[in-house]
């Protein structure tokens, strides 16, 4: 069952990262700093005040850039593959422990990476609509919402993770059905 909750919180951590990459790394940190949340010896450096300063100075820059108009779109080309490599990171930071490091890495990558990268593909959506329907007001409406969506998302991962698995959940739901609608469109003719 210790498993399950550590694959939720990945999981939960990972999902978070396609919202914003540094956000869970952040709250990750601080949680494992205040001995809540418990890494793998190799990723503990996470949890050290240095790691922790590094990474409210990177997340504020990140939240800075994703207000500016333009640039946060140029960004979202350059985060989705940051977000699966920080997926990644993320799930194997928690799934650490007794577990086989191949079974480790190898959930990490399917699991966490594709989770990240699932939902970075739909925020970048959401932000080129959001151009192009309402201009700049958009994008800092999106930015907003994904701004407290990482965060929430991040701290709940690691409060109730079983929560954040059936939000997780819903996630990818919405954004296949979404794409399935588009896929079965029919088209003029």
């Amino acid at each position: 069952m210790d498993v399950l909750l550590h694959v939720a919180i990945g999981i939960g951590l990972s999902a978070a990262a396609g919202f914003r990459i540094l956000v869970p790394f952040l709250v990750a940190g601080i949680a494992a700093h205040q001995g809540y949340l418990t890494l793998a010896p190799s990723m503990a450096w996470m949890g050290s005040a240095p790691a922790i300063a590094a990474f409210a100075v990177a997340t504020l820059l990140e939240v800075l850039i994703y207000f500016v108009p333009i640039v946060d779109n140029l960004m979202d080309a350059v985060e989705l593959p940051a977000a699966a490599i920080a997926g990644t990171v993320l799930t194997a930071a928690v799934t650490g422990g007794d577990m086989n490091p191949f079974l480790q890495w190898s959930l990490a990558l399917i699991a966490g990476g594709g989770v990240a990268s699932g939902t970075q593909a739909f925020t970048g959506l959401a932000r080129l609509a959001s151009t192009a329907t309402a201009g700049p007001v958009g994008n800092i409406a999106v930015s907003t919402t994904e701004l407290a969506s990482s965060t929430i998302l991040s701290v709940l991962a690691i409060a109730v993770p079983i929560l954040v698995l059936v939000v997780v959940g819903v996630l990818m739901y919405l954004l296949f059905r979404r794409r399935g609608r588009k896929w079965r469109s029919p088209r003029p003719q």
